[in-house]
């Protein structure tokens, strides 16, 4: 018979993996059979990277977690070698991760998911790992919220190198007329004293 000591124990990994499954959007719940040493160790450092927690657990604290926890729907896959990956605000790196690496190893199998306390089967875990990463589609709303910004900014830009430009242009325009007034006027002024002497001498020689 267990004792108080490996009771307790249990009772806490119990309660501290309800804890983290409350705390999670979603999950993933995978057979691990048959992974080696140093594929496990880069699995749990991908998955550790994309901000995933990874754990191996028995069924039977799995089990007494998830019901705590509210997640109904778990127990037709709580056998053989499980492990269990949560993430806190990212619904599909856990997913996408683990089924790239079952993809790969025949012996490591989805059983299930969840999604916000909701369980889904292997095929919808699947179906999740092919949605975008949330970098994508953070940056992909980015993009939809900046672009407009963006052309908007553009027009301005265009609005007001347009105006600077009929500014600079007005002025030229105005002085045109009183540059050239001087000079229509200053013409007959020097065209009539060369006249006026040149005719005088040539009369006086005729005569």
């Amino acid at each position: 018979m267990p004792s108080t000591a490996v009771l307790e124990k249990k009772k806490q990994m119990v309660a501290d993996l309800s804890e983290r499954i409350k705390n999670s959007c979603a999950g993933v719940i995978v057979d691990y059979k048959g992974i080696n040493v140093e594929d496990d160790t880069k699995l749990r450092r991908e998955l550790r990277e994309a901000g995933v927690t990874y754990t191996v657990v028995k069924n039977t604290i799995l089990g007494r977690a998830a019901e705590e926890a509210g997640l109904e729907g778990l127990d037709p896959v709580l056998e053989g070698t499980t492990a269990i990956a949560t993430s806190t605000d990212d619904y599909v790196a856990a997913a996408r991760i683990l089924n790239k690496y079952a993809e790969d190893h025949n012996n490591f199998t989805i059983k299930t998911g969840y999604l916000d306390g909701a369980v889904i089967d292997n095929s919808e875990v699947i179906a999740l790992a092919k949605l975008p990463s949330r970098e994508v589609l953070l940056a992909t709303i980015a993009s939809v919220v900046v672009e407009p910004i963006a052309c908007i900014a553009r027009a301005v830009n265009a609005l007001e190198e347009k105006g600077g430009a009929a500014a600079v242009e007005t002025p030229a325009e105005e002085s045109a007329p009183v540059d050239e007034a001087p000079a229509e006027e200053a013409a007959p002024a020097e065209e009539a004293p060369a006249e006026a002497p040149a005719e005088a001498p040539a009369e006086e020689t005729a005569e």
